[in-house]
């Protein structure tokens, strides 16, 4: 009996310790860094790091080029936002689902159709991040997309035309179809009162939480190697 009840001690350590250190040990050594997908237009683009069909601002063209020079002074990975973000702050890269000039409606500029490239359009596309970083509303506001009145729900495709409308489509489907994801819309400074205004009216609607970008340095209306150490600073300070 003695020796029966001493197993049964042992079965049951040896299961309570198996239980303690399995965890631990299916986690593997990158589990505890979160991914992290971007969703974004030309602020977030770097060459090779977005799908190749997609229209790019930032690549490796050297700063002796006259044209790039006035263009920019970002010229490599590790100087985008993004990049230090994701470095500086110990996270894993998910998707990078930038493209250059994309709006979040479908109306673009010269009031072209830009449904193929919209936030809307390109959100199914970020695999399954723990953090979704949402950069756009820069070419709505430079377009001088409709904006439109506050539509949260019965949302019609020709509604999509219009950002306030649009707006509440992206982040309704961010949340639908991300759940247990933090997702963060970042806002450039400079934009439209009235875009700025609209994003966070549509994000306190669906209690996504938004970080507005101040006194970034840019080249061309777009970051310059400060601005990028600017926008990482401040959104790694925000999300941290």
């Amino acid at each position: 009996m003695l020796r029966n009840h001493t197993f049964l001690v042992s079965v049951f350590v040896a299961l309570f310790s198996l239980v303690l250190s399995s965890p631990a040990e299916a986690k593997g050594p990158h589990s505890a860094k979160p991914v992290v997908s971007i969703l974004g237009d030309s602020y977030s683009t770097f060459k090779g790091y977005i799908p190749d069909s997609y229209a790019c601002w930032y690549d490796t063209t050297p700063l002796t080029d006259k044209i790039q020079a006035k263009k920019t002074d970002v010229n490599d990975v590790k100087q985008t936002w993004w990049w230090q973000l994701i470095n500086d702050g110990g996270y894993i890269l998910g998707v990078n689902d930038s493209y250059s000039g994309a709006t979040i409606s479908f109306t673009g500029y010269q009031g072209e159709d830009y449904s193929d490239r919209s936030f809307i359009t390109r959100l199914p596309r970020l695999g399954s991040p723990d953090i979704l970083l949402i950069f756009g509303a820069t070419n709505d506001s430079w377009a001088g997309s409709p904006l439109g009145e506050f539509v949260y729900s019965d949302v019609a495709r020709e509604d999509l035309y219009k950002f306030r409308p649009a707006m509440s489509r992206l982040l309704s489907e961010a949340v639908n179809r991300f759940p247990g994801t933090a997702i963060y819309f970042i806002i450039n400074n400079g934009l439209k009162p009235e875009i700025e205004s609209s994003i966070k009216a549509v994000c306190d609607h669906y209690k996504v939480a938004y970080i507005q970008l101040h006194d970034i340095d840019k080249l061309s209306g777009h970051p310059s190697r400060k601005g990028m150490k600017q926008i990482a600073t401040q959104v790694l300070e925000a999300i941290r």
